[in-house]
């Protein structure tokens, strides 16, 4: 345990070593299984529909960067909240995963049932998704700090929202052909309603209305911020087809 806690980041002492082993250290087996089971459920998701949606090598830069890059560039982020603690685990990383799922599945749905479906809907999937974080993470009331959450949950669905008709995406229910189409492909739309589950149903494990618990606090920080920064980063490289399949 002495040599885990070396490793993991102290926030009043940060070194650049353990800024990057911080993020692969767990003090408890339960928490590293939780953790291992969750990225098996987001990679493993990820990657099928990534080679699926003809975005294989879009999904592996994705991933060596997120494991690599983003270990550092999290913590050096968390010094911005200044406490006298230490950081350690894998769930930065993994929300990183579920920031790069929206992308992942519009370019499934894409290549396999809807082939003129345009990138333009994906930011207003993601203030939405910031919306339901919100709604989820913090205290929701008219007064005090709970009117704090509500307003933030408001202004993300909100944006959401005008972002889709400025640009004139009205929101259409897909016609009966094409829902046919999902349907009658057996395994295909099994995959594309596996992944829209996680998608919703991941940001209840990472963002608990009750953090604290067990002698551990839950980083929501670093949570939303592998969340925001993987699926900004990723959606500029997917919008200007940076990257060649």
């Amino acid at each position: 345990e002495a040599t885990r806690r070396s490793l993991s980041f102290a926030y009043t002492d940060p070194t650049p070593l353990s800024a990057f082993t911080a993020h692969y250290v767990h003090l408890r087996g339960g928490h590293l299984a939780g953790n291992l089971a969750s990225y098996g459920l987001l990679a493993g998701v990820g990657y099928a529909l990534a080679v699926l949606g003809g975005q294989r090598r879009f999904f592996l830069t994705a991933l060596a960067t997120f494991l690599l890059a983003f270990p550092f560039v999290l913590s050096a982020l968390n010094l911005a909240v200044p406490r006298n603690a230490i950081g350690f685990g894998f769930s930065g990383i993994n929300m990183a995963l579920a920031g790069l799922l929206p992308l992942l599945l519009w370019a499934y749905a894409r290549d396999q049932f809807f082939p003129d479906a345009s990138v333009r809907p994906l930011p207003a999937v993601f203030f939405l998704l910031v919306g339901w974080i919100a709604i989820l993470a913090l205290p929701m009331s008219t007064n005090g700090v709970g009117f704090a959450g509500l307003a933030l949950a408001v202004a993300a669905v909100t944006i959401g929202f005008i972002y889709t008709v400025s640009a004139g995406l009205a929101p259409r229910l897909p016609s009966r052909e094409r829902l046919r189409g999902v349907t009658s492909r057996a395994g295909y739309g099994d995959l594309l309603l596996v992944g829209g589950a996680l998608l919703v149903g991941y940001p209840v494990v990472g963002f608990p209305s009750d953090p604290a618990g067990s002698g551990s606090v839950v980083n929501l920080y670093v949570h939303l911020l592998g969340f925001c920064l993987s699926f900004i980063g990723s959606f500029v490289l997917l919008a200007g087809d940076v990257i060649d399949e």
